[in-house]
C-alpha cells in the first residue's frame, strides 16, 4: 500500500466531524483513488491511535465485524455522537453520511 494514499486516508478521517460518517469508497474516492475502497479499509486496520475510525462504515451502512472494535463497541460510539441507526442495524447514510466538505 503506497504511504501518501495511507496518509491522505489518515487526513481524511481525521476530518469527519462527530455525528457524521463516511464510506472506505468515499475515502477512496476523496484520496485519489475510487476504487481502493479495500485498500483504504487495510489502511484503516493500521491507523494511528486517536484517529476516529469508528466513522467509516461500509457502503451498506454496515458496521465492522465485532472483532475490529469488539462486539457493540462501535454502534456505542456512534450512538454516543447521535449517529442514526435503521432497524435493520445499518447506519442511516442518508442522514449522517459526511460530504468531504463540511
Amino acid at each position: 500500500m503506497e504511504q501518501n494514499f495511507r496518509e491522505k486516508i489518515y487526513t481524511l478521517t481525521a476530518q469527519i466531524p462527530a455525528g457524521k460518517v463516511a464510506t472506505y469508497g468515499q475515502l477512496a474516492l476523496l484520496a485519489g483513488s475510487p476504487r481502493a475502497s479495500r485498500i483504504a479499509g487495510a489502511a484503516m486496520y493500521r491507523a494511528p491511535a486517536g484517529l476516529p475510525c469508528h466513522r467509516v462504515v461500509y457502503a451498506s451502512g454496515r458496521l465492522s465485524p465485532p472483532d475490529v472494535f469488539g462486539p457493540g463497541i462501535q454502534r456505542a460510539l456512534l450512538e454516543q455522537e447521535g449517529v442514526p441507526f435503521l432497524p435493520d442495524g445499518r447506519v442511516d447514510l442518508a442522514a449522517c453520511l459526511w460530504r468531504g466538505t463540511e
